[in-house]
């Protein structure tokens, strides 16, 4: 199909291409994104519908001397496509292939990596700063959109650009995501008006002139609010106007003509200029525009053609389905209980939740900022909230968890979707310093589950917990372990871990895990048990409080002990455990198992956790090399036993 994209190794090579060309290869882009995306999974229906703008953008602007800065990253496979990843495009998203977002040390065309929304006008506009300072004349253009402005950081960002009245071009791809559609002849009119050269290029000059006029002042006071007026009525870009930047549009963001033509223009004008795009989400494919939602993120295996899923053979439950059937059980039962998320209804599958209690579900937005401080406010007034944030995505919130939560003790009940390795997302979306950025904090208590059955209990536990903020930590995918549904539900004791496996006498080593590395240490247990290694399993089950009687027991009844988490080493669980080892005064020998201090790229779970050893075949090796460097282990187990009285 591809006959274009081959021959395209940068963007200069489709500058200068006839129309009808370009539409070609926009077609082909279409299809290469639903062929490989159908195979790999990726963002599909926001890539699909910045097709045309993308290739307007590389048409006109001398990139990538010219910056480009996208918002998250995945409107832009299209940019990816253009920019001479074509022949690895299908490695998109696959262990050592191309990133699903953008990424520096990619492409020096990805002049910004982003895996998190609304970024995009911040750092456009330190680039401008960047280039204004060195006295260079590059061109700087930020595409946000797809509902990253309901981001405040980009309002932040809006209100400084404004004020720099440096060259910057915000391109606002409204793809009925974000700002309502604003679309009529009235708007085209006006359109046409404002990108004309004497509009932009005389405007300043004229209202010079009338300044100098007797009572010039008064006049052009006038003269601004019935121009503003007038675009009040037809146009919702006052707001932006009012904030210093010239507004422009909306225009038609698929007609590639026009683009080039309205982008041709701009690139000439001087200050800060938000154009104002209209584009449809999974435009090319009726099935995918039909239903946006569903096709921002499809699952794989689809047909390109039809849009048609394979049928999948039942199988567990996700750990997210598994927390919100629970959390519904406990909104049946306690009427003051309600769920916010950030734009995260369908991920962190509050949509079912929302069909049940709709007057008790909110969506804040890409707001998680607001969305915390949000519950806790709710939580003052006597509501019980379950802020469901992915992981990755709470922290942003850190500061209001601190301040507005914690300080005030508040009930506020975090449930962490996609903590530890969450696979092809990759760094930004990995959620793996949460039980660090948790545990600090005081007032706070942070639980995981080793299994779906567990979880059942702790969403049970979280929501009959009154005395402070609580969170909750689970992993992407299908629920460990056997799920009674219709079990009733326990509320566990706080700070307390269980013991999986014991050797009442002593034995080498304890594996000592939390949350699904808890079932990883058991399976690495029967692995050390076949070499001949006796190995104790505890589920700690808390992070914090840590369960200090039976933490001491087992470094007093074991030779050495072993903590392993899929969150980072640095401040983490193992560090907790060592913190209150070191405190109470028992000496033994720990070894930290967890994620290294470096960022983990994207593969699936499974391998990812091969790779760094957290797999129960890695732990077990991990294990018996620890042991092996220590000859007198055995020796060191009977004396200790010796010690505390044969225990």
């Amino acid at each position: 199909m591809a006959q274009w994209l081959e021959r395209i190794q940068e963007p200069r090579d489709i500058r200068g291409l006839a129309l009808d060309d370009l539409r070609q290869i926009a077609e082909e882009i279409r299809e290469t994104m639903l062929r490989v995306t159908a195979v790999n999974g990726g963002h599909l229906a926001s890539s699909m519908g910045a097709v045309e703008l993308i290739l307007a953008l590389h048409y006109v602007y001398d990139t990538p001397r010219d910056r480009l800065v996208f918002d998250v990253g995945h409107q832009a496979y299209a940019h990816k496509l253009l920019t001479g990843r074509y022949d690895r495009f299908h490695t998109i998203r696959r262990e050592g292939g191309l990133s699903g977002f953008l990424k520096r040390s990619e492409s020096p065309y990805d002049t910004f990596g982003a895996g998190h929304a609304s970024t995009s006008i911040s750092a456009a506009a330190g680039m401008a700063i960047a280039r204004d300072q060195r006295g260079e004349d590059y061109k700087v253009v930020c595409i946000t959109g797809d509902g990253a402005m309901s981001g405040g950081i980009c309002y932040e960002a809006l209100n400084h650009a404004g004020m720099l009245e440096t060259d910057l071009l915000v391109i606002l791809n409204d793809n009925e995501m974000s700002i309502s559609r604003n679309v009529g002849g009235l708007a085209r009119t006006f359109n046409r008006i404002v990108t004309t050269h004497f509009y932009n290029e005389k405007r300043h000059d004229i209202m010079e002139l009338i300044r100098r006029l007797p009572a010039g002042e008064r006049f052009l006071r006038m003269t601004n609010r019935i121009e503003e007026s007038v675009k009040g009525l037809i146009l919702p870009g006052l707001f932006f106007e009012e904030l210093g930047f010239r507004y422009l549009g909306p225009v038609d963001g698929h007609d590639l003509e026009g683009m080039i033509e309205i982008l041709r223009k701009i690139r000439t004008f001087r200050g800060p200029i938000l154009l104002h795009t209209i584009t449809r989400k999974g435009k090319g494919r009726p099935y995918a525009e039909a239903n946006p939602i569903l096709w921002h993120s499809p699952p794989r295996n689809f047909d390109a053609d039809s849009g048609e899923a394979p049928v999948v053979q039942p199988g567990p439950p996700s750990y997210t389905n598994l927390f919100v059937d629970s959390l519904k059980r406990e909104a049946r039962r306690d009427p003051r209980i309600v769920a916010i998320t950030a734009a995260m209804l369908e991920g962190t599958g509050l949509v079912q939740f929302e069909e049940e209690f709709p007057e008790r579900t909110f969506d804040v937005g890409i707001a998680e900022e607001h969305g915390v401080i949000c519950a806790a406010g709710m939580a003052c007034d006597g509501l019980r909230p379950f802020v469901c944030i992915y992981s990755t995505f709470l922290q942003r919130a850190f500061d209001p968890i601190i301040h507005d939560v914690c300080i005030q003790n508040l009930p506020v009940a975090f449930a962490l979707d996609r903590g530890g390795l969450v696979g092809d997302d990759g760094p930004t979306h990995h959620g793996v310093f949460d039980l660090s950025y948790l545990r600090m904090v005081p007032n706070m208590v942070v639980m995981a589950p080793m299994d779906g059955e567990e979880l059942r209990h702790m969403t049970h536990t979280a929501a009959l917990y009154e005395a402070g903020p609580i969170a909750l930590r689970f992993p992407r995918g299908s629920a460990e372990g056997d799920i009674s549904f219709d079990a009733p539900v326990q509320q566990l004791p706080l700070g307390k871990g269980v013991w999986l496996h014991d050797e009442p006498d002593g034995a080498p080593v304890c594996l000592v895990g939390i949350g699904l590395m808890a079932a990883h240490a058991r399976k690495a247990a029967d692995l050390l048990a076949a070499r001949g290694i006796r190995a104790g399993v505890i589920n700690a089950r808390f992070v914090k409080p840590l369960d200090r009687e039976l933490l001491t027991d087992a470094a007093r009844r074991y030779d050495c002990l072993v903590t392993i988490e899929d969150n980072v080493l640095a401040g983490g669980f193992g560090s907790a455990v060592m913190e209150l080892l070191a405190a109470d005064g028992v000496d033994v020998r720990v070894l930290t198992l967890g994620i290294p201090d470096r960022f983990i790229e994207h593969a699936k779970p499974d391998s990812l956790h091969r790779q760094l050893g957290l797999d129960p075949a890695g732990i077990a090796a991990r294990v018996e090399a620890f042991l092996a460097a220590r000859p007198r282990v055995q020796e060191l187990a009977i004396e200790r036993r010796a010690e505390f009285g044969g225990r």
